[in-house]
Parts: C-alpha cells; structure tokens; sequence
C-alpha cells in the first residue's frame, strides 16, 4: 500500500494551510522529527546544557560577587550563540526534510538532507542577522513598519531553501514576493503564532506550577535569597527542559504552515505547481 502524499505545490485557504500542516505532521511526524533530532542532535545538546549552566549561575547571584555576575553574563552569552546555533539546525533540517520529501514525491534522503543543511548554515546565519538589523530598525524608526518587516522576512527560510538563495538576497527577495500577498501572508502568521502560543504553553504549566510552589516556601522562609534557589533545583530545570522540547514540537506546525504559505502565494504568482503537472502529462 503506498503511502499518501500530500501536495505542496498549490493554492490553499487559511484553514486549509493549517489542517494540512497537522495532517503533514500525522503522516510525517515520527520521521519529519527523527530526522531534525539526528541533524541537529548535537547543537541542541549544546543548547540545552546551555540553557542548564545560564540558570545555575543566576542562583550564583545570591553571593552578590563580581565573580558571579560575570558567570553569569558569561553563560548567557554562551547560551544565546548555542541557541541560534541549534534555531538554524533545527529550521534547515526541517526545511530540507519537507524540499525532499516534495522532489522525491514523498521519499525522503536522509543523506541529501544533512548536507543540505551543513551547506546552507552559514547563508541561513547571514540571513537571520540582516532580519533581526531590520527588525531592530524597524521598532526603532517607528513601530508600526516592524509588522510589515515581520511578515515579510517570516518567508526567508522557505526562499532560502526552494528558490536556493543566499542570505543577502533573500531578503530583498521576501519583500519583493509577499508584494500584493501581504494582508494573507500577516493573517496566517498571526493565527498560528496564536494557535502555537496557546498550545505550547500547555508544556509550560508543570514548570509555572511547580516554580510558584518552590517560591511560596522560599517566602515563608527567614532567608529572602533562598528564592533563587529554585534556578539550580533539579526537578525545576527538568521540567523546565521538558517545556522546551513541547515548545520544538509545536514550533513545528510553524514552520510547516510557512512552507505551506510560501507554496501557496508562488502558485499564485508564477502558477508553478500547475506548469509542472502540465509537463508531466506530456512525459
């Protein structure tokens, strides 16, 4: 029995883009997953023992040491590089998971998707710096333009990978494509930031819980600085790193409705998925 493949290359309304992005994740999810964790294994490792040590180190703060503070802003450094490390990782594995699964009709390369990714790193990096410029400037110029750039460059890390641009020139791509497309390309990216926010906060509710509880004794105590106590408790970091794997997961449905966004507004410019159909007929 063959498996089923869900098209990419056409046009979709708002609930269509979602309900197929879970009906992606249904059929794909264990690979599509898999395959991310064995990419990117290592830089969210990294990542995560970040995460761990940045946390540790604000309890430090208690001493009120100038050896502290400086752990302190030491880690969080560390931490946000591994971060953005394991961000560009976990978005080109993804993204080349889809663009294979899409050139091979739903037959994945593993191996094509580990090069792909290693290849593309350092454009992806250069891409995120310029749109986080941009981003900057746009809040500092005036607010209201940060929407448009927002939504314009929320498309780059499709145009990097299907249309194989570099950094720099897919962002003056993302303004050049949402052109005309700019109300639905906002409102789709609104819904599911909204949709994922609400859903991955589910994952959140242990730690919340759990952090308030540790606090309301650490207030009953005579020791005010026995709160901080609570960034180096192992249960709370556990369950602190559980909410960010949840977090991954649903980040997921963002990506994949952006693929499935970018796919929708190129068949409506340059008809790409019905030319390809057209051709095949022919063959």
């Amino acid at each position: 029995m063959n498996k089923e493949y869900i098209e990419f290359k056409r046009e979709r309304d708002l609930g269509s883009i979602i309900s197929d992005a879970f009906k992606f994740i249904r059929l794909e999810g264990k690979q599509f997953f898999l395959t991310i964790l064995k990419v990117a294994a290592i830089p969210i490792v990294v990542a995560v023992a970040s995460m761990i040590y940045y946390m540790m180190s604000m309890s430090s703060l208690i001493s009120q040491e100038t050896s502290a503070v400086v752990r302190m802003m030491g880690s969080m450094f560390i931490m946000m590089i591994a971060y953005l490390v394991a961000f560009v990782f976990i978005n080109l594995a993804g993204m080349y998971y889809i663009k294979s699964y899409i050139d091979n009709k739903g037959i994945v390369n593993q191996e094509e998707i580990k090069e792909n990714t290693k290849n593309k790193f350092w454009s992806f990096v250069g891409f995120g710096i310029l749109a986080y410029l941009i981003l900057i400037a746009s809040v500092l110029l005036c607010f209201f333009p940060v929407f448009y750039t927002m939504t314009a460059v929320s498309l780059g890390a499709s145009i990097l990978v299907f249309e194989n641009e570099g950094g720099a020139s897919a962002i003056g791509r993302c303004f050049n494509f949402i052109s005309g497309h700019f109300w639905e390309t906002f409102g789709v990216i609104i819904v599911v930031g909204l949709l994922v926010g609400v859903l991955g906060s589910v994952f959140q509710i242990p730690a919340v819980i759990y952090q308030f509880a540790k606090m309301g004794i650490s207030m009953g105590n005579d020791d005010p600085t026995m709160m901080m106590n609570i960034y180096s408790d192992p249960i709370y970091l556990l369950l602190y790193v559980l909410s960010l794997v949840g977090n991954f997961l649903f980040y997921s449905i963002t990506l994949i409705t952006n693929v499935f966004l970018y796919f929708d507004i190129n068949e409506q410019k340059n008809q790409t998925g019905t030319i390809e159909k057209i051709d095949s007929l022919g063959q």
